[in-house]
């Protein structure tokens, strides 16, 4: 069986940060050899709380993923598994549903927009503490997906908190939660 993953990563949250490291390892060690780190930055400046500045972000993160996933033949992979975090959740999601790729899907601490698109086989984790997305709509919007949502108390949008041993047993739990999805 052949197998694929692709990392989408957040904007200043690159895949060598602990939940894409980690997710990465997970995938890996669960059969997924062929593995894409889409690489994408924005300079807009500060995105939170501006609408404008998020959607130019979004648009321009998508083009540039779309840039380097559109050489990908994915139709050689039996299993295709999209890890994504934060904006790259609202990214991999548009991509999936846009090119009909039928894929797995991990979302780290998604945003609000992330659920605008039909979103098939996934897990999703946020914070309580995450001043990127509101913990109430992102519970509301994964359960009317059909999606398990597990939500870490006093966690801030990399799923950490102010306590390294806490933060320890958040990125345990959430990779031993992914691994089992997989």
């Amino acid at each position: 069986m052949s197998r694929i993953a692709v990392f989408f990563p957040g904007i200043g949250y690159h895949c060598d940060k602990p939940l894409l490291y980690y997710g990465r390892d997970v995938a890996m060690e669960c059969g997924y050899q062929d593995q894409i780190r889409v690489e994408y930055s924005y300079d807009g400046g500060k995105i939170r709380g501006d609408a404008d500045k998020m959607l130019e972000a979004f648009n321009t993160l998508y083009l540039k993923a779309s840039k380097q996933l559109d050489e990908i033949d994915f139709s050689i992979y039996d299993d295709i598994l999209f890890v994504s975090k934060s904006i790259g959740t609202a990214v991999s999601a548009k991509y999936a549903q846009e090119k009909h790729i039928d894929c797995k899907n991990v979302l780290y601490t998604p945003l609000e927009q992330t659920f605008d698109f039909e979103i098939k086989n996934a897990i999703a984790f946020t914070g309580m503490a995450d001043p990127w997305a509101n913990t109430d709509i992102i519970k509301e919007k994964s359960s009317a997906a059909g999606i398990p949502l597990s939500i870490y108390m006093e966690a801030n949008h990399s799923l950490e908190t102010k306590d390294t041993i806490t933060n320890l047993k958040i990125m345990m739990d959430v990779m031993d939660k992914t691994k089992r999805f997989i």
